[in-house]
């Protein structure tokens, strides 16, 4: 996933929230920008979910060498 591409998709779904939350458009405009929304919703979320899945942090361990854990987040992050 190319940074820049996420970082484009985020901030046409921050556009998008900004628009609607405005609260001055008409139906059928807020119907297909909410309908997009939810497409990049999915879509930054499946992105956000493949790139933790890749993250991983060495551990050294004495008995087998170096091994791979799964990155977990500390609390509040």
């Amino acid at each position: 996933m190319p940074e820049e591409k996420f970082e484009k998709s985020l901030k046409r779904l921050e556009d998008i929230v900004n628009k609607m939350e405005k609260g001055e458009l008409p139906l059928d405009e807020s119907v297909k920008l909410f309908e997009e929304g939810i497409k990049l919703s999915r879509t930054l979320s499946k992105q956000l979910e493949d790139a933790e899945r890749r993250v991983e942090i060495l551990v050294t361990d004495d008995s087998y060498g170096t091994k791979t854990v799964p990155f977990e987040p500390e609390e509040g992050e």
